[in-house]
């Protein structure tokens, strides 16, 4: 029996927005990543808070987009020293 090796675009989009080797995320893989709700990311989205890049006709999150807004909420709700 032939085994095949299973292609990272092949599995679950659950299982996909947890893989640390993507580079480009879809919307709903990012709000996943974020814990938060896919039209909100949206709304993140088009405020310009969270960063996206066009592929063609598609949009996509880049990976360091993603901890670079995690890293801006955190930043903005630390206490004043």
């Amino acid at each position: 029996m032939a085994t095949t090796k299973e292609h990272p675009a092949d599995r679950a989009p659950a299982a996909r927005a947890g893989d640390p080797t993507l580079v480009l995320l879809t919307v709903e893989e990012a709000a996943r990543r974020l814990q938060i709700g896919r039209t909100y990311c949206f709304r993140l989205i088009r405020t310009g808070q969270l960063e996206s890049v066009p592929v063609g006709r598609l949009r996509r999150v880049p990976s360091e987009a993603v901890i670079a807004f995690a890293a801006q909420l955190r930043r903005a709700h630390q206490p004043a020293a």
